[in-house]
């Protein structure tokens, strides 16, 4: 069974987080300056990958209907946001702001946690407390501790990094399904990296069908395009 290396890009940070209106987008991207400021690499979703509304006209051009462009769309996002969490980057910012916690990102920084990764939770906000408390099943992932200011991400990250003193050689088992998974996103983020940062939208849209078109029109696994 092939290993997981959870701690080989402790120097590279996924940014999890609402990015549904620009202002959430605008604050992901100040998340995202301020630990490149500390001296991280950074994967920002919306920034560094594609967005569902931008990719999607380019992806009805190829002739696929609305539920395929969306079938196709949604696996080729959990690929690559999968691959970014498990072995593209060695650690998490949980942007927890909002009236609740954006489930897209929870669900990133359980997935890290669970994995060991160093994670720190950015929260300036009042809302989604329980009894004047953040859910703990969330805070706890951090050990309990929120960073209300975005310039001590950095900071408060590295400071957990060395903490952690983490061996880049550990290594778990990883299972079949996570596998094909890792495979499928892995296969697409070296597509979008060949691409370079001036890629189109078009470009970008030709690599998901390319990787993932057969997933919507013939049930294959994730994998299948990839073996």
């Amino acid at each position: 069974m092939p290993g997981i290396y959870p701690f080989r890009q402790l120097g590279r940070v996924y940014c999890a987080g609402p990015l549904f209106n620009e202002s959430e987008r605008d604050e992901m991207n100040r998340i995202g300056a301020a630990l490149r400021q500390s001296g991280f690499e950074t994967f920002v979703p919306h920034a560094d990958s594609l967005e569902f509304a931008q990719v999607h006209p380019h992806l009805a051009a190829h002739g696929y209907d609305a539920a395929q462009i969306g079938q196709v769309i949604h696996r080729a996002i959990f690929a690559l946001d999968t691959y970014q969490v498990v072995c593209g980057c060695g650690a998490l910012v949980l942007n927890m702001n909002g009236r609740v916690p954006d489930e897209g990102a929870v669900a990133e920084a359980a997935m890290a946690w669970t994995l060991g990764k160093p994670i720190v939770i950015f929260k300036a906000d009042a809302r989604s407390k329980i009894s004047g408390r953040d859910n703990p099943l969330i805070v706890g992932q951090a050990n309990f501790e929120t960073v209300d200011d975005i310039q001590q991400l950095g900071p408060r990250l590295a400071a957990r990094v060395v903490e952690l003193a983490l061996d880049p050689d550990w290594h778990v088992p990883c299972p079949a399904h996570l596998h094909d998974t890792l495979a499928a996103g892995g296969r697409l983020w070296q597509r979008i990296e060949q691409l370079g940062p001036q890629r189109s939208l078009a470009e970008l849209a030709d690599a998901v069908v390319e990787l993932f078109a057969d997933v919507a029109t013939h049930g294959q696994t994730l994998g299948a395009k990839l073996e």
